[in-house]
Order: C-alpha cells, then structure tokens, then sequence
C-alpha cells in the first residue's frame, strides 16, 4: 500500500511550502512534489491604484527582495511613462542594486543554504543554522559574517531611505542625489566588502569543494537537471542585473532566444494547476511538456548558475576567474543543481567589485536625479525586467488614461523556476528514498534539492486556481461544534 511522507513546512526560504512524498509497497519514492498553500495576490489588489504607487506598493511583497520589486517597478513606469532618467540616476540604482545583490547572496549561503555544507546536511536540526554556522567558523570570521551584511544593509539604507522596504526610487530617476556622508562611508567600506567575498569564496572552497563527499553529492544525478537557461546580459554578453537584453541557451549552451525585455510575451508563457498557487512558465516554442527535462522540454532555469551559464563573461576581473574555476571543474554549461551555492558566491564578488569601482564614479555626486515625467495623454503599458537574487522578475503594467492600473503581471524568479523545482525534488526524492529508509537527515538532503534556488514562495504565489479552500465551523452558545462545511480545491498532483 502507497505511503505519503509529508514535510511540512519545509525549512529555510522565503514563504511556505510543503513537500509530499509517495512511496511504492518497497517504500521507494515513486512521486514528489512541492507545494504552495499560501496566497498572496498581489495582482489582484494592484489593480485600480495610481500607478506611481507601485513601487512602494510592489517592495513588501517580500521582505528579502524589496530592492529587485523596487527597481523592475520604476523600469516599469519609466517605460509607461515613456521618461528617461539622468545618468546620475542610473548610477545610484546600479550602485544600491549592487549592495543589495552582495548583501542577498550572503545572506543566503550564509543563514540558508551555508549551514547544509558547514554544519553538515545529516546534523541534528537545531545546528542546521546560522548559530551552527558560527559555532564551525572561526570567531574573526563569524564577527564579520554579521558586521559585514549589516554595514552593506546600512549603505542601502542611507541611499533609499530605508533597510527593507525602499522608498528612493521614483519614475524618471531618484528622489535625492547620493548624500554626501554616505559616499565617503562607501569609500571607506568598499575594500571590506570585496575582500569578505574574497573570503567566503575561500571558505566555500574549504568546506565543499575540498571534501570528497559534498562533491560526489554536486556531482550526482540526483541534484543534477538539464533544461534550458535564462538570464540578462549587456551588449558584451557579460552577465548584468539591470538594464539588458534576455538570452536563453539550451542544454549544450547553445542560444535558442534573445529577446528585449519588453518582448516576453513573445516567448514566455504561464500555466496554473489546481493543486498549488504558484504559477509555472514555461518557453513558447517548446510549448507545455509537463514536468520534464531535456532539449525538448519547455522548462528553463533561472538565477546565479543560469545566468553563469548564459552569459559569455563576469563584469569584472576577480569574479571572472571564479566563473571560470566553476566551469573548468563542472563543465559548461553547468546543471548541477547545488552549484547554485558556488554560482550565488561568484555574483557577490562581482557586485562587491563593483561597488568598489563606483567610488570613483562622478555621477555619484551629482544632483541631476530625476527628470519627471509628463501626465499620460492615455492608456499606457510598461515593462520593467530586472534580475533578483533568484532570478529574472518582470513587472507588467496597463493604466487607463487616468494613470489607474488595468492589469498588472509580476513574474518573479520563483515561477521560473517552479516547475524544475518539481522535477529536482522528484529526482531528490527518488535517489535518496529507498526501501522505506527515512530519517531527518535524509529529509534535508532532500530539501536541499529546493534550497539551492533559494526559493521565494512568497512572491510566487500569484495563481487563483479555481475556487478557494474554504472551511466554516458552526459551534453552538457553548463552543461545541455542530456541524463543519467544507468547500476544497480539487486535489491532483504532477
């Protein structure tokens, strides 16, 4: 008889989710799959609202990425409104967007993903954590590991006002120029920040690379899923988080498409089912091929070991000569699913270069910030692609003629990736769970199948997949329960 095993919630990431497990009579794995219970909608109450609300509106749909909702919103209105900002302007949103792409990557190897290598996958529960980590690290490293976020999260939040729900970004540019006192704390803080991913690189090195096992586990099948790979380049081809063109390569590292944000309607499309409320997008021209791998699936990936593999360099020297060490051990393109970790690493370096380098930008102390836009003369559209942490994240916007919102479509990195979540926790599941043999430790490892695309499910869940679960308990005047009515989604699974 067909067992379930349930892991719920799972653990480490941004939102909730659940894992389901069926196993066959020999207790093998026989199917899994990740579920999302929560619903946001974001969506859906946009709708009606001025425009110029979005990118306040749009930063709390996640407290970890409030920054990539914040800029893919302004690029939005900036094309809506058809304004172009000053170079200034770009320059500081490159300069924030930076530190919060250095900041994003350490907190996750660090807090997130880190503690599976560092403290080991198998370790008891309560270790598997920050606070284990910094019981394995030495006390100078552990002391920097929260000094270090912290002094990047201040410098973000002396450029957009706040630490986690920005407020500076404007459509046409900025609402204030670099204050002065921050720039000469960037000054001062830069070399810190860049030898710190220097450092963590190192450690990733010690703690993964250097031991036999952890590189069998990157190695394996298990944790390895080929399918397609998407993410934004400059005109060079080097890898970029703003302002780029789209490319998508397929499992030989071939380019297949390269589209202008603008255009992904053109290419990408959004499938729902019923039994969870995140969507699935999958490439147009290989249409929906269900939960599968492959040249012929219509599934991609996006996020850090995406973007390596799409893009044809690093945007700057030291995180290049990471990139390269990367592929020269696993191959190119690279589809080992846990390389995410490794990858991750590398884009901290380079925005970590980059911050440095932007010291000496003299846009930086410019005060021409903003060209404000003029009044819509009627409906307009906009689209505005950034990449977060997790990945490409498009933000999509209609207005009538009174600047109210139409429509709004967010696609965030965490429905790119959605249906290869699937296909790496079936495979996880499969290779590890055999002959009914289950404990925690086995669990994680297999948790660490979704870990490693540091899944937000917070900004994913956007599907409204038929009616919503509802539950009503009539009690009587003395709490007892009388009768319970029940309305529930259909249940099916991939």
């Amino acid at each position: 008889m067909t067992r379930r095993i349930t892991i719920d919630p799972i653990t480490r990431l941004e939102g909730h989710g659940k894992i389901e497990i069926l196993l066959d009579e020999q207790g093998n794995a026989q199917q899994a799959f990740l579920q999302v219970p929560e619903l946001r909608g974001f969506e859906q109450f946009c709708l009606g609202r001025p425009a110029e609300e979005m990118p306040q509106l749009t930063a709390h749909v996640c407290g970890v990425c409030p920054a990539a909702h914040h800029l893919a919103s302004v690029r939005a209105l900036d094309a809506l409104y058809g304004v172009t900002p000053p170079p200034a302007a770009l320059a500081l949103q490159r300069l924030y967007y930076d530190l919060f792409i250095f900041e994003d990557h350490l907190l996750h190897y660090w807090y997130m993903g880190g503690p599976d290598f560092i403290v080991g996958p198998k370790a008891p529960a309560p270790l598997r954590n920050i606070l284990g980590v910094l019981g394995r690290v030495s006390a100078s490293l552990g002391a920097r590991i929260l000094s270090v976020r912290k002094e990047a999260r201040d410098l973000m939040a002396a450029i957009s006002g706040r630490t986690v729900h920005p407020v500076f970004a404007l459509p046409g540019g900025c609402s204030r120029p670099m204050p002065v006192e921050a720039l000469a704390q960037l000054r001062e803080a830069a070399p810190r920040l860049v030898q710190f991913s220097v450092d963590t690189l190192e450690s990733f090195r010690a703690a993964v690379l250097e031991q036999r096992e952890y590189l069998q586990a990157i190695g394996s099948e298990v944790y390895r899923l080929r399918t397609h790979s998407m993410g934004m380049v400059d005109e060079a081809g080097r890898l970029t988080f703003l302002d780029g063109t789209l490319r998508v390569v397929d499992t030989a590292g071939t380019e297949t498409l390269r589209f202008a944000p603008a255009d992904y309607l053109d290419h990408l499309a959004e499938r729902v089912e019923p039994w969870t409320y995140a969507k699935f997008t999958f490439l147009k021209s290989k249409g929906w091929t269900g939960f599968t791998e492959g040249d012929e699936s219509g599934l991609y990936r996006v996020g850090p070991l995406a973007r390596l593999n799409v893009a044809t360099a690093m945007a700057t020297p030291l995180a290049e000569v990471e990139r390269q060490r990367l592929f020269e051990t696993l191959g190119w393109p690279a589809h080992q699913t846990l390389a995410f970790h490794w990858a991750r690493l590398v884009e901290a370096l380079q925005a970590a270069e980059r911050v440095a380098a932007a010291v000496d930008d003299p846009l930086l102390a410019s005060r021409d910030v903003r060209t404000v836009p003029r009044a819509l003369s009627g409906p307009a559209e906009g689209v505005g692609v950034v990449e977060a942490p997790r990945g490409t994240l498009i933000h999509h916007y209609r207005t009538g003629a009174d600047g109210l919102l139409t429509a709004v479509n967010l696609v965030v990195a965490s429905q790119h990736n959605a249906a290869p979540v699937q296909v790496s926790v079936r495979k996880a599941a499969r290779g590890l769970i055999r002959n009914g043999v289950v404990n925690d430790g086995l669990l994680n490892q297999l948790e660490m199948a979704f870990r490693a695309y540091d899944p937000c499910n917070a900004c994913a869940s956007h599907s409204l997949p038929g009616e919503l679960p509802l539950v009503v308990t009539v009690r009587d005047a003395r709490g007892a329960v009388v009768e319970v009515l029940r309305r529930r989604v259909p249940e099916e699974h991939p």
